[in-house]
């Protein structure tokens, strides 16, 4: 039987995502009945959401039966967030069909081949080079979800280079999640958080470029110690059953094709070429132009998917060919739909059940008496918890911040320190939650269930955490400010 294009979403992979997703739904839902109800006053300042800080007041228990738990994934498309959600499926759906296409056309073998060809056997420094980039592009535009179009194609560098998916994984979106949570100039958390405490837009580079180098320190010696390892023993793979069909295929990667102009894979990798520089564009402009900003995601799909189907009807492939990959990259990418639907309604229980104030009003009352280092932990560990029922970052600082800077006053913590200490827990924990729109979506791309990938960056997180205890006791020591 002929092997299907573009990603394939295992059977195995999505049953366990599926029992892992409503098991968390059901714990908020038990949540909802366990925890008392409170609330927050809120006010709308220059067309934010802010809370007043001193205006928290119990409040009855809503309404809400539990057989909503279990309508929730549906809910969520009527509710606050549902065009966000149904832009994130649409993008998805998009990725999987480009994909597919560029796979089944050539195109992205061609690629690969005269990439493998350029650096020959410096494949650790391509390695090093391209996880720079992408955490680079994290840190300093607060680019995260928009490099999800790459992730397929860095696997499948991956593979040729003979290593496997968690290392095409490690290098493309993990480091741009390190890199956005390690922020330097990120508007999405270190701007945003800035403006709400009133600090100078940007301020405290000085100790968020060291904290960028350590992390990416972190990250370069657990992906060149994983791939030697592999290269060593390839049986030594976490994910070596599953990824031996994938392995294969672009392991036998002809370059003979790279200098065959009659395949016509030069003017597809032209015209690919084309539309990723116009991907680039609206990544950098994105941070700077609110219009683009809005529209990026939608966008670099859009972008994506016109590059990709142009570039495999340049080869000369039949349309039916082209076709017939368009529908196998739909099918295999549709499995990662309810699981994102079912992930966005762990929030959206917590909201009905009117908990997620009562659990900022229980983490403040802790802060107001703890010794700065203390309180530095605890805003990080809030952000922690926050983040499995809140995933974009701009949204938890309006919800947090309001909060948590008056009490950061108190204890005597800078809030520089109260901002960074919210962006490590905001940012680190967006590829170990399975909540994570980007997370279902890059792992639904792949053979990896979340079990795998979360054996696979235990350790990465193990450190990941010391770094970041080490550098919010610096902050503490230096009184990391300016204020």
């Amino acid at each position: 039987m002929e092997e299907k294009a573009g990603a394939q979403i295992s059977q195995k992979a999505f049953l366990q995502s599926i029992l892992i997703l409503f098991i968390l739904m059901m714990a908020a839902g038990t949540l909802t009945r366990l925890i008392p109800t409170g609330s927050y006053s809120r006010s709308v300042q220059a067309g934010r959401e802010i809370i007043d800080a001193q205006s928290f007041q119990w409040t009855p228990a809503p309404d809400y039966p539990i057989w909503r738990w279990f309508t929730a994934p549906l809910e969520v498309l009527a509710g606050s967030d549902g065009v966000t959600i149904i832009i994130i499926i649409v993008f998805l759906l998009m990725v999987g069909i480009s994909f597919a296409v560029l796979e089944k056309s050539g195109v992205l073998q061609f690629v690969l081949a005269r990439l493998v060809k350029r650096f020959g056997k410096q494949t650790y420094l391509l390695l090093l080079i391209i996880s720079f980039f992408f955490m680079v592009v994290g840190a300093f535009f607060g680019i995260f979800e928009e490099v999800v179009p790459l992730v397929p194609v860095m696997i499948a560098l991956s593979y040729s280079l003979g290593w496997d998916t968690l290392v095409g994984l490690g290098m493309s979106i993990l480091a741009t999640n390190l890199g956005f949570s390690a922020a330097i100039t990120n508007p999405f958390t270190i701007g945003v958080a800035q403006r709400i405490a009133g600090l100078p837009l940007f301020s405290g580079v000085w100790l968020r470029i060291p904290i960028f180098l350590a992390i990416y320190t972190a990250l370069a010696i657990f992906l060149v110690l994983y791939a030697r390892k592999i290269e060593r023993c390839p049986e030594d793979s976490d994910v070596y059953e599953q990824d031996r069909a994938n392995r294969a295929k672009y392991q036998t990667i002809s370059f003979a094709a790279v200098g065959d102009p009659s395949l016509k894979m030069r003017p597809a990798s032209i015209w690919l070429g084309i539309f990723f520089l116009l991907i680039v564009s609206v990544l950098v402009a994105s941070p700077r132009v609110p219009a683009v900003s809005d529209l990026s995601l939608p966008l670099v799909g859009i972008l994506f998917l016109v590059g990709s189907v142009g570039a495999g009807f340049l080869t000369g492939a039949e349309h039916k060919e082209v076709i017939r990959s368009i529908g196998e990259g739909l099918g295999g990418i549709a499995p990662a739909i309810p699981l994102i639907l079912m992930a966005a309604s762990i929030k959206f229980i917590v909201f009905q059940g009117g908990i997620m104030d009562t659990l900022l009003h229980s983490a403040s009352l802790s802060i107001s008496q703890a010794s700065p280092f203390l309180a530095a932990i605890i805003v990080y560990g809030l952000a922690l918890i926050i983040e499995l029922f809140v995933a974009s970052g701009s949204a938890k600082a309006f919800l947090m911040m309001p909060i948590l800077l008056p009490l950061a006053d108190l204890v005597g913590i800078t809030r520089q320190l109260a901002v960074t200490a919210y962006c490590f827990g905001d940012g680190f924990s967006n590829l170990a939650y399975p909540t994570n729109p980007v997370l279902l979506i890059c792992l639904g791309l792949t053979v990896v269930s979340y079990p795998k990938w979360l054996k696979w960056t235990a350790k990465l997180w193990f450190w990941i955490l010391l770094i970041t205890l080490v550098f919010l006791a610096i902050g503490v020591a230096v009184n990391y400010g300016p204020f």
